[in-house]
């Protein structure tokens, strides 16, 4: 696949803010990619945007006689984008580029994304689905301090995964309209319900649904001068007190999900809560960024068994296939993220099957969401 010429522009993600949409053309067509925007975001996270994204825009602009005539023949070849571009764009623009450049192979070679990657792929993710939203991703004043409160279905089957986590949010939001006196059916920015209750609260509520719950607490967004500083209700925990309020609720709870449960640079209290609970995921998201020296250092300490991974978290397709097979050789549990601000993208999906990720993190509702589990499910029933 030759490429010819690469613009971008600026378009809205699903919170009505600016985010990427790149173009390419090539001897086989035109394709095209958006990247999402994260709001939580952690400081290891590459940069969204070099300078801005009217910064980005131009640089491609500059760069694109560059990649003119330049040959993409297979996944790999995506490092030559990387080359090229040489840390001039940020990380949304890089994802959304290599992205249409995928889909430009693709359609070159008369296949799906996904087997670009892994043609002999078989395996589908389990979905982990998110009910109800607080931290960042929420707008009230009063809300769980936790950023996600997950459902993850037993089910391999992506189809049927999706209507039990689709019927559980509805029997959710009867429940919350009897036990939260303020709730009136608010979601938040990733079509969650947001609601008043603290975490404890929200999760007496998911217990009733009879799904596996899980949890990303995004503590990095609430730690600060070493102290975990909660809202709701008013409380400082610091580094040993969070441990062991975090261990309670997985007891307490049965989680078996649970994400960025400390700041983003205690790796030994992430070790420290593995070794206790060997048998659940304790997965690294702000902590590991996507980034493959994060992940070592990670694998060193023995501090997660699962690893959040989000592409525009680093950018390049290459850093990001160096980070999951490091994270395959260590036997660490792959979680394909979408991210808070989403566009109708859904290479999200072929990426997470081609890499024969274990779990697919997404909203249960909404049209950007919904976007990457229909695809997903697109997958599944063409290879029936």
């Amino acid at each position: 696949m030759k490429i010819k010429g690469v613009s971008a522009k600026a378009i809205l993600d699903s919170r009505k803010e600016k985010t990427i949409l790149v173009s390419i053309k090539t001897n086989v067509g035109d394709f095209s990619a958006s990247s999402p925007n994260g709001k939580s975001t952690g400081k290891y996270e590459a940069k969204i945007y070099h300078t801005n994204i009217e910064g980005d825009i131009k640089a491609i602009k500059q760069l694109s006689e560059y990649f003119s005539e330049e040959i993409i023949e297979k996944f790999e070849d995506l490092r030559r984008i990387d080359d090229i571009a040489d840390r001039q764009i940020g990380a949304n623009t890089l994802f959304a580029f290599e992205s249409a450049a995928l889909k430009a192979l693709a359609s070159e070679k008369k296949k799906k994304v996904w087997q670009l990657i892994n043609s002999n792929a078989k395996k589908f993710p389990r979905l982990v689905g998110n009910c109800i939203g607080g931290g960042k991703h929420s707008s009230l004043i009063k809300k769980p301090d936790f950023q996600e409160f997950l459902l993850v279905p037993e089910s391999k089957n992506v189809e049927q995964a999706s209507e039990i986590n689709k019927k559980a949010k509805k029997d959710v939001k009867e429940i919350l309209l009897k036990e939260d006196s303020k709730f009136r059916g608010e979601r938040n920015d990733e079509d969650a319900w947001a609601v008043s209750l603290a975490e404890k609260e929200v999760l007496d509520v998911l217990k009733k649904t009879k799904i596996n719950i899980g949890v990303d607490i995004a503590a990095s967004s609430f730690y600060k001068r070493k102290n975990y500083n909660y809202k709701n209700p008013l409380f400082k925990r610091n580094k040993d007190e969070q441990f062991e309020y975090v261990s309670n609720l997985i007891k307490n709870f049965s989680l078996g999900y649970v994400e960025d449960p400390f700041d983003e640079n205690d790796f030994e209290s992430f070790a420290k809560l593995l070794k206790r609970f060997p048998d659940r995921l304790i997965v690294g998201d702000d902590l590991t960024a996507t980034n493959p020296k994060r992940l070592e250092k990670a694998i060193k300490m023995k501090s997660i068994n699962a690893i959040i991974i989000k592409p525009n978290q680093i950018g390049s397709l290459i850093e990001m296939k160096e980070t999951i097979e490091l994270a395959r050789k260590n036997n660490i549990k792959l979680v394909f993220s979408h991210r808070s601000g989403e566009t109708e993208e859904a290479i999200l999906a072929d990426l997470a099957f081609g890499f024969q990720a274990d779990f697919f993190k997404c909203g249960i509702t909404g049209k950007e969401r919904e976007a990457k589990i229909k695809r997903l499910i697109e997958i599944e029933k063409g290879l029936r």
